[in-house]
């Protein structure tokens, strides 16, 4: 098995060792969002101003980290209710310099849930775009506490909420100095779920551990100078997913993290293919993030139809990393015919354990599905309180042990159940099947199943929705699907697929069953398919099961 990493709590927190980059390149390029280049010198002078702007008002860290549970926070928490732009990165890197603790807001948010999400975060803060103010004006008279709003303007031409102030305003009124605090890697970094499942949760991080284990920090370095010696990737890197979903930020900060500079594409509200490929190849990029077949579709359509144009010159482009959801096998090796010299990385992580493992096609060849088990990762028995030996290939959970994140903030019983003890060792376990696969001799080899929230147990069997969807997709007629469970006499529980099939393409159902049939097992085949002009996603790119439910039961 891969040796245990160190638990050790990293000592240094992402605020100073930000600051320390920043001083070696400050006239470098650091943040690009349409026409404003902001260099690294740029960027440390506006987050230093945001926080002393929220210091100011009275925000910050009232308890120390010893002090508290691992579900309790001593600090004040500010909301980010925003587009991709320089504002998202700004805010998160600001508040933690203010020691005040920010969190990521769905922007599809109705009122209802929006008010939900405000309560459960104890919000103090809020940064908004002028077109979310409406909503968040709906909800403001139940929220006591939330007394500071920055409002970022846009082309809505909403007006200034009531007791608001506009964001750049706050920054020019705030002094450029360094606050006044004393920085801790102690302070939080918390991430909400996506609750595509259940209610979101707020994950709570050490932002010294959340350097290291979800934005990719270096696991060797212990002291500032060392991270510094080590910002040499030479990223220029587009994250195309809304910041609002770790994979966003937890690349965006990777990419700090190595020196390198962060572009955000001019048409952050939606995904566009010609914004996507025109940025890489006018800014000669060579890293783009994307999530899974969602992004991976349109983008790869654009590819094969350039829109009102000949071919792109995307020879720049080295890594393509997929962080969220699953990247099926025939769009990798679209991809790949595209963009042979490219890299294609499967990345899989939660907000609950970070990073975890990953997986690389390139050279023309690709797969999905498998992982090399990497250190700190395991596999725990389905009764959860064993790790299984590599021979074993029960189906049980992928769990992380090492640094982790501390808990869900303010639920003490979920924060134990996602963060079991075996014989001493704390897991964290996010709820995502796995087993050993038993071909691969010289390498531990992990086959995921996908999260166990959406599994559909059907005449006794465990049937994982992403297994069926990968099976589905791989029919080239498949633009997406989305799989769930309906109730059946028969088998208590039965497969649904719910597909859109593309643009121009005929397919009929058998054909769709039978290339199916050559990936999966004939009892994890759809009992029916339910065909839609359009799959409901997160903006992420990550599956709706609920509405997907909900359609399969209609």
């Amino acid at each position: 098995m891969p040796h245990a990493p160190s638990s050790a709590p990293i000592t240094i927190g992402l605020a100073e060792v930000h600051e320390a980059i920043s001083a070696t390149r400050p006239d470098d390029s650091c943040l690009v969002f349409r026409d404003r280049r902001f260099t690294w010198g740029e960027v440390t002078e506006r987050t230093r101003r945001l926080a002393n702007a929220l210091l100011d008002r009275g925000l910050g860290c009232h308890t120390e980290r010893s002090d508290l549970d691992g579900h309790d926070s001593g600090q004040d928490h500010i909301g980010v209710y925003l587009h991709n732009g320089n504002e998202y990165l700004e805010v998160m890197l600001g508040a933690l310099k203010a020691r005040v603790a920010s969190f990521n807001i769905n922007y599809r948010y109705v009122a209802e849930e929006l008010r939900y999400l405000l309560d459960d975060a104890h919000a103090r803060a809020i940064v908004v775009h002028s077109q979310f103010a409406p909503i968040l004006a709906e909800v403001l008279p139940d929220l006591a506490n939330l007394d500071v709003i920055l409002q970022v303007p846009d082309d809505s031409g909403n007006d200034l909420l009531p007791g608001a102030v506009w964001y750049e305003d706050a920054l020019a009124a705030a002094s450029p100095d360094r606050p006044n605090v004393k920085w801790s890697a102690d302070d939080l970094y918390m991430l909400y779920t996506g609750g595509t499942t259940g209610m979101p949760k707020g994950v709570m991080w050490r932002n010294g551990d959340a350097m290291v284990e979800c934005f990719g920090g270096s696991r060797t370095a212990t002291t500032v100078e060392e991270f510094v010696a080590e910002a040499n990737t030479g990223l220029q890197a587009l994250l195309a997913p809304p910041f609002m979903h770790g994979a966003g930020h937890w690349m965006s900060f990777r990419t700090w993290l190595g020196g390198g500079t962060i572009f955000v594409q001019p048409v952050p509200e939606q995904l566009d293919p010609v914004d996507i490929w025109t940025l890489v190849e006018s800014e000669r990029l060579n890293f783009l993030l994307i999530v899974g077949d969602a992004f991976a579709r349109p983008l790869l359509d654009e590819l094969e139809h350039p829109t009102g144009r000949g071919p792109y010159d995307l020879e720049s482009l080295t890594v393509l990393l997929s962080g969220g959801a699953a990247l099926s096998a025939n769009l990798k090796v679209e991809f790949l015919q595209h963009l042979p010299t490219v890299m294609i990385v499967d990345g899989l992580g939660s907000s609950e354990a970070g990073g975890q493992v990953s997986h690389v096609s390139a050279g023309g060849n690709a797969s999905t599905g498998t992982f090399e088990l990497t250190s700190g990762n395991v596999i725990l028995s389905p009764q959860l309180d064993a790790v299984l030996a590599p021979t074993d290939t029960t189906t049980g959970w992928l769990a992380k042990t090492g640094r982790l994140a501390l808990g869900y903030l303010g639920d003490a019983d979920k924060t134990a159940r996602t963060y079991p003890t075996i014989d001493g060792q704390r897991y964290a376990v996010p709820g995502d099947r796995a087993r050993f696969v038993d071909d691969h001799p010289d390498d531990l080899m992990v086959e995921l199943h996908g999260r166990d929230s959406v599994t559909i147990n059907s005449g006794g069997e465990k049937i994982f929705a992403e297994e069926v969807e990968a099976a589905v997709k791989a029919h080239p007629g498949v633009y997406d699907c989305v799989v769930a469970g309906r109730p059946s006499e028969r088998w208590g529980s039965e497969v649904v697929a719910v597909v859109r099939i593309r643009s121009g393409h005929d397919v009929a159902d058998t054909d769709l069953l039978s290339e199916a049939a050559r990936h999966i097992a004939r009892y994890k085949l759809p009992k029916a398919i339910v065909h839609v002009n359009e799959i409901v996603r997160s903006p992420s790119g990550k599956a709706d099961y609920r509405w997907a439910k909900s359609i399969a039961q209609a």
